[in-house]
């Protein structure tokens, strides 16, 4: 399966940066990536250990910027 991702040039250039240093392609580091989020994010009883683990040693006042991505077509 193809899947399309849009980034900004800056997080494109330092996931290039992060590819090259582990000599793995953007590819790959892009599907750990996700392997990671579903993991911590997923319904089952690991991840649920996971995001209580983590959300043990994250700030309670960290959040993402969202970026607009409304004019965005597939």
């Amino acid at each position: 399966m193809v899947i399309g991702v849009r980034m900004e040039p800056e997080l494109e250039r330092r996931l290039d940066q992060v590819a090259l240093q582990l000599g793995k392609s953007r590819s790959a580091c892009i599907r750990e990536a996700i392997g990671d989020y579903l993991l911590r994010h997923g319904d089952d009883e690991e991840a649920c250990r996971q995001s209580q683990r983590l959300a043990d040693l994250e700030p309670a006042t960290w959040s993402e910027q969202v970026p607009d991505w409304s004019d965005w077509t597939a």
